[in-house]
Formats: structure tokens, sequence, C-alpha cells
């Protein structure tokens, strides 16, 4: 019974060797600011902006006919290298590092090789176009 659980407890060891989760860090953020005509503009145009320093790679703040939603610009793709998204289309950014891409929607990839979303973050906008992006 005892050399059963060992051979087990060793596969179960050996199964997790060399596996990546691809997580992005979860880091502190707290970006807390007003929207700009000009940054009003651009989130109605393009659907996204964006701000560096904050997260691990920046913050992507995305709006799509009245919903506001936030994500952490490094991709999930190699995280640890903390390559930054940068937008690609409408809706649409790409990781420049490995070719991937995600749907500003909902964060998901859309082109391989991620397979993991964007970590995303809380959002609330007030009626004077003051933002807050938490997680």
């Amino acid at each position: 019974m005892r050399r059963i659980a060992g051979l087990v407890l060793m596969l179960f060891l050996f199964s997790a060797c060399g596996k990546q989760t691809n997580q992005v860090p979860n880091v502190g953020v707290n970006l807390i600011g007003f929207f700009t005509p000009q940054q009003l503009s651009d989130l109605k145009a393009n659907g996204a902006i964006f701000f560096d320093g904050y997260g691990v790679a920046g913050v992507i703040i995305a709006y799509n006919g009245g919903n506001y939603m936030a994500y952490d610009r490094c991709s999930t793709v190699n995280p640890e290298k903390r390559c930054a998204v940068t937008l690609n289309t409408p809706f649409t950014v790409l990781d420049p590092c490995s070719g991937a891409m995600y749907s500003l929607f909902d964060g998901t990839p859309t082109k391989a090789p991620a397979v993991i979303a964007l970590r995303s973050y809380n959002i609330t906008v007030g009626a004077n176009n003051n933002y807050r992006v938490t997680n």
C-alpha cells in the first residue's frame, strides 16, 4: 500500500512539472482620474485608451456602447516578459511579442498562442466622467 501511495505521489509531482499557468501577476491597482475630451473621443472612436504605470504592464480602459471594461496590458503569453498589448483594431489588442490577439469586449483571446484572457479590473465611471480602476 505504501508503494502505491508513493508511486501515485511521484506521478502527480512529475505531471505537474513544466506546466505554465500564464497567469499575469496580481498587483495592486488604484487608478483614479477624469476622462479628458480627447480620451472620451478616443474611447468612442477606437474603443480603448491606455495608461502606463499601473498594473503589471499598464491599464486599458475599453468602452462599448455604455459599458466600460478595464484590463491589464500584460499579455498572458509569457507574462514574465511583461509585454504590453497595443491597439490593433477597435476592440482588439495585439501582443507584439507573440502575435496573440485579445478582444476588448471581454478580454478573451482571439488568436493563438494566447489561451487565457487578459487580467480584468473593476471600473466605476461617474456622471461627471470621473473613473476609478481597482482590483
